[in-house]
């Protein structure tokens, strides 16, 4: 049972890191070049530092459930 609810974290952080990383702009424009700000933010400058911390959060869970995982420590 507790496998099976880390397996689905561990899929949908890997699935939600895809997205993020795609979302990430290679010139540094990131959200703000998708068409115009995110009405979310303030500003580019905050979309692109709120997705930076989004994105490491989600790379630290999905590399620790991978340790989990793969090292069997849940029987």
């Amino acid at each position: 049972m507790l496998t099976n609810v880390i397996q689905g974290v561990w899929f949908f952080s890997a699935v939600a890191l895809i997205a993020l990383v795609l979302l990430h702009s290679p010139k540094g424009d990131g959200l703000g070049g998708i068409g115009g700000q995110a009405q979310l933010f303030t500003s580019a400058k905050s979309a692109e530092k709120t997705l930076n911390r989004i994105t490491w959060t989600l790379t630290l869970i999905f590399m620790g459930l991978t340790v989990v995982l793969s090292a069997g420590w849940l029987g």
